[in-house]
Parts: structure tokens; C-alpha cells; sequence
């Protein structure tokens, strides 16, 4: 590894996986809140965590007997574009723990300083976007997500940081805060692009260019470390099961992501991880009403990691780690065209099925279906399956079915206040014009684009031209026309749901059909989900030194199945698309 004393200007780490590094201290440190359950995979019972000196050991202003700081070397492909290096700027490495179950676990400190890769940054994180991914990642994982887990978050009551929140020109001062993050390793897609060429758009190169002998090396630890159901015998058929199962866990990663509509925000291949876990929660949502075009990130300009472009995005992101391992003398491009789609496919459709309450197997038409219905009536995207759930479909009513689905669509100002853009109708008019003109759907990486010297996508002028129709066809409807319309469009999908359930108890031998399918929509449909206005009021009330509403949220997030007592916890945001999210 190499190593760094000074991290006062920027430098490449050649010929490295990691540099040492040291922490820096935070000024009188507490806690937010903690995962009993995240800290027991490393061994540390609640006792532990509510010693007077624990949040200090958990920042880095206490050396944590037998740590070994670090800071990791990566690069990345962002927006489509490859970076060069990038590296943990702001997080770093501080040790395995092995537990008692002979479990192996990374710990992570997520602000704790400079690093050789924090460029022109200071190495911290604030409380808002550290409260964000803690409870995040606590969420996810009690969704069955496969994610990073978050174990604690320690806030400085005196050590701040100027941040401009909207980039607006009005800084302000925020919370230094450190969260610690546990995962079985934080090696991503993007440690290896430290290999690569010399970029043939943006002429950058990886830092370790040539050095295959270490590429090698990473090939085999991460076969043996975490795939160790891999012979490692021979070193080609390693090579090619390793990318496989990495394709595999990835595409299942993604359907999962998409069964429960959570948008990444950033999915540069410096965010995908080698093991199938989601990491580095950033500008991330949760959908609210259902659109497949749904942007999390205000940077997103095009659309590139919009909801509905996440498995195509994850896809792309496969191919570059297959092109680093192709360095070694492989060719992976077979490996990716013959599992990716099928397994997507596959993985979406069980989970859906289960959303769905058909115990045997789902139509895509069925799934396709209910999400056109929803995207038309403005339909909340969890709310909704948990509604479909309370319909008794033994003793079926389609008017009075499709009458419960409306309390869960928005009305038509509501809708309408929803639609956001960026372009008047006058220039997205415009715009579309010369987009369909010379753009082409010829891959993600796009066809020729005229107006990319303005900083101008094709894809978000698609998608403003698109919003301003939808726009003008609401504001034309009455409020009785667009309900009248709302209930036809659930009555239709309603009718085929049921003729779905009847072709799917045909196929049952059980005589409890009805519990079954009710105890597995009860487990998969959650009630309450980290949705964008409930965090930011844990964390406006988080930065007045009030930390209980975290630590409900913490709470509630842990039992994701259950009403809780706060109704307004299952509420939806009708604003939501009003904003991008702020980290």
C-alpha cells in the first residue's frame, strides 16, 4: 500500500489498492443513534454501546485497539464518462472483525477526514447526509435488501464545515458527523478500473496501468474471500465464474431495487459493489408517485439513473468490469449477454409475483399493466400494493375495488403540481425537435448529439417535451372527467388482477390458498418506507440536538411490516417531485 503523511494536495496512488491513513478527531463527539443489531455482527452487545466513551472510539477521536486506517484506491466511470482516479476521499478503512460466528466483517469510517483521494475536499461528512444513509442503510436491510450496514452515526457539538446546500451562493455551517459503516468488503466495480487503458473520450488512464500482476491478485482474493464456492484451480475458468457470479448478484440486486422502487442516484461504476450489496447512499429516494422516469439526483440532467434506467445502467456497468477483467486474457462479453437479461428477468418477476400475492408465477403483461395504471392515476408506489392486499378478492367487486385504489391516486391538481421541469414548453418544444432529429436510441452511450456543447441530453429534453403534453392534457380535463378516467383505468387492470388469482388458485393444491397469499404480501409489501419528508424532519429535528425521532425512525425502519403509531409515517408526499434531493 502506498503511504501518505500529507493530504494537502491532490496525487495519484500508483501501482496500490490503499494508502495508510490517520483520522481526524472530532471536538466533543455523541451519538445519534446505533444499530444494536448492525454492531452485533461485530461483536459489540448494547452495553458496549452506551459506554460515556463510545462515541469517541466511533469517530476517530479513540484509537480502536488493533485498527489499521486506510483509505481504499479506485476509479470510476461517472455519468457514463470514465473519472480517471477518485478513491475514498472521505471514508477509510479500519480493520476486519471476525465474530463468533466465524462471520468476517470490513468497518468503515464514513467522515473522518482527509485522504490522498479527498482532491479539494475536507474529508467530512454533515449530519443531514450522515443520518440519511445511517437510516437508510438500516432500512434497506430489513427490507431484504442486500446493502452496507450502518452501525453508528456521532455528531461533533462543536466542529462544523461550510457546505452550500442548494448551490445557490449561501453557504452555511453544518455538524461534522462520522457514521460507521460494516459490509463484507467495500471493494466496488470501480477498484478495479485502477487498470485501465487510456480512456479513448476522456484520454484519462487508470493509475495502475500495466500492472495485470495486481489485477490478478484482486482477482483471486475476491474469488477466494467472498465467492469461495469458486474453484480456484484454474485461473481462466476463475476468472470467468467470478464475473459471473458478480453479473448474477447484480442483476438480482437491481430487481430487488426496482420490486420496492428505490432510486440509487448515482450509479457510477465507483457505487456498484463486487459482492451485490447496495453502497454509498447519496442523493437516493424512495419513488412516491409511480413514474418510471422518476430522477432522484438534481444532477441527473438526462435522466441517465432515472428508476426505469437502473437495470439497463447496472447492465452497462457489468460490461466495464468485464473489460477489466478482460485485461488478464479473458473475454466476458459472452458471460454478460447470456445471464444478464434472464436472470433481470427472472428475479423481477418472482418478486413482483409476491408483491402480487400469486404464489405460482406472474404475466409480465400483469406487472407491466399495473404499472401503466399506476403511472396514469398518480398512484403512490408502495401505498398501492398495500392496498391491493386489503381487497378481498374472494367475494370480488370491481366498482368498489376500484373506488379503494382512488384514495391512493392523486386528483388532477395534485398531479399537476407534481410535474416539474426544467425546459418552457416553448424551448423543450424546440429542443425535441433537434433531438429527433439527429438522436439516436443506438445504446446508453447515445448517438450524436448537437447540443451536448450546451450541456444539453437528449434524454431530458424527452423527458420535459413529454411532462409539458401530459401537463396540457390535465389542465384540459375536469376534475370529473380525470377521476372518471382514473376509475376505468383500475377497473380494466383490476378484472385482469382477478382472472390472474383465479388462473393462480387453479394451479394451488392448498387448502388455505386465500392465508397463503395474504401471509406472503404481508411480508414482501411494506408499510413504511424512508420516504424524503419523514428524514428531513428527523433531521431538522436532529440539528437542534434532538436526536429522538432518528431513533424512532431507526426503530419503525427495523420492522418495516408493521403500522406504526405515527400515521404520518405511511403518508406520502404529494410534493414529491417538487424538489431534488438534497445530501
Amino acid at each position: 500500500s502506498g503511504i501518505n503523511a500529507e493530504y494537502g494536495t491532490p496525487r495519484q496512488v500508483r501501482n496500490a489498492c490503499f494508502s495508510r491513513v490517520s483520522p481526524t478527531p472530532l471536538s466533543s463527539p455523541e451519538t445519534v443513534a446505533f444499530s444494536k443489531s448492525a454492531m452485533a455482527l461485530i461483536g459489540l452487545p448494547e452495553p458496549e454501546l452506551t459506554r460515556t466513551d463510545f462515541p469517541r472510539y466511533l469517530c476517530g477521536s479513540k484509537a480502536i485497539p488493533g485498527a489499521d486506517y486506510a483509505a481504499h484506491c479506485y476509479c470510476g466511470h461517472q455519468f457514463g464518462y470514465f473519472s480517471g482516479q477518485l478513491g475514498d476521499g472521505a471514508t477509510m478503512y479500519v480493520g476486519e472483525v471476525l465474530n463468533e460466528e466465524d462471520q468476517r466483517w470490513e468497518i468503515q469510517f464514513k467522515g473522518a477526514g482527509k485522504t490522498p483521494f479527498s482532491r479539494t475536499a475536507d474529508g467530512r461528512k454533515v449530519l443531514r447526509s450522515s443520518i440519511r444513509e445511517f437510516l437508510c442503510s438500516e432500512a434497506m436491510h430489513h427490507l431484504g435488501v442486500p446493502t452496507t450496514r450502518a452501525g453508528s452515526c456521532v455528531v461533533s457539538t462543536k466542529d462544523t464545515v461550510i457546505r452550500d446546500i442548494h448551490y445557490d451562493g449561501n453557504p452555511i455551517n453544518e455538524k461534522c458527523t462520522v457514521i460507521l459503516r460494516i459490509a463484507p468488503t467495500f471493494l466496488r466495480f470501480g477498484s478495479f478500473e485502477i487498470f485501465k487503458t487510456i480512456d479513448r473520450i476522456t484520454s484519462r488512464q487508470g493509475p495502475s496501468l500495466g500492472k495485470v500482476d495486481i489485477l490478478r491478485r484482486m482477482i483471486e482474493y475476491t474469488a477466494r474471500r467472498f465467492y469461495p464456492e469458486i474453484d480456484r484451480g484454474e485461473e481462466e475458468r476463475m476468472t470467468c465464474d467470478l464475473y459471473r457470479h458478480i453479473v448474477t448478484r447484480t442483476a438480482k440486486l437491481v430487481a430487488k431495487w426496482q420490486s420496492v422502487g428505490f432510486c440509487h442516484g448515482v450509479l457510477n461504476t465507483d457505487n456498484m459493489s463486487i459482492v451485490g450489496l447496495t453502497i454509498d447512499y447519496g442523493p437516493y429516494a424512495f419513488m412516491e408517485t409511480f413514474d418510471p422516469g422518476f430522477i432522484c439526483n438534481g444532477s441527473d440532467d438526462g435522466g441517465r439513473y432515472s428508476y426505469e434506467q437502473q437495470p439497463e445502467i447496472c447492465r452497462w456497468n457489468c460490461a466495464k468490469l468485464g473489460e477489466m477483467f478482460n485485461l488478464t486474457g479473458m473475454d466476458t462479453s459472452s458471460i454478460l449477454e447470456e445471464i444478464w437479461r434472464e436472470t433481470y428477468t427472472t428475479e423481477y418477476n418472482r418478486l413482483m409475483a409476491q408483491k402480487l400475492g400469486l404464489l405460482h408465477s406472474t404475466r409480465e403483461e400483469l406487472v407491466e399493466g399495473l404499472l401503466q395504471a399506476m403511472h396514469e392515476t398518480a398512484s403512490d408506489f408502495t401505498n398501492t400494493f398495500r392496498l391491493l392486499q386489503s381487497i378481498d378478492f374472494e367475494t370480488f367487486d370491481v366498482n368498489r375495488a376500484a373506488e379503494k385504489m382512488l384514495t391512493n391516486c392523486l386528483n388532477r391538481s395534485e398531479a399537476r403540481a407534481t410535474i416539474k421541469t426544467r425546459y418552457s414548453k416553448a424551448d423543450a418544444t424546440a429542443l425535441y425537435k433537434i433531438v429527433q432529429q439527429f438522436h439516436r436510441e443506438d445504446g446508453m452511450e447515445g448517438g450524436f448529439n448537437p447540443l451536448a456543447m450546451y450541456g444539453i441530453k437528449p434524454g431530458g429534453v424527452i423527458r420535459d417535451y413529454e411532462l409539458h403534453l401530459r401537463s396540457e392534457r390535465l389542465a384540459k380535463l375536469s376534475d370529473e372527467e380525470y377521476t372518471s378516467e382514473q376509475v376505468e383505468k383500475w377497473k380494466g387492470w383490476l378484472q385482469l388482477y382477478k382472472a390472474a388469482i383465479e388462473e393462480d388458485r387453479a394451479q394451488s393444491n392448498s387448502n388455505s390458498y386465500w392465508e397463503d397469499r395474504r401471509a406472503i404480501q404481508e411480508s414482501v409489501n411494506p408499510v413504511v418506507i424512508p420516504r424524503n419528508h419523514i428524514l428531513q424532519k428527523a433531521i431538522d429535528s436532529a440539528e437542534t440536538g434532538c436526536y429522538t425521532l432518528t431513533r424512532r425512525l431507526l426503530d419503525v425502519f427495523e420492522d418495516p411490516f408493521t403500522e406504526p403509531e405515527e400515521v404520518w409515517m405511511t403518508a406520502r408526499d404529494t410534493r414529491d417531485k417538487a424538489a431534488s434531493v438534497v445530501t
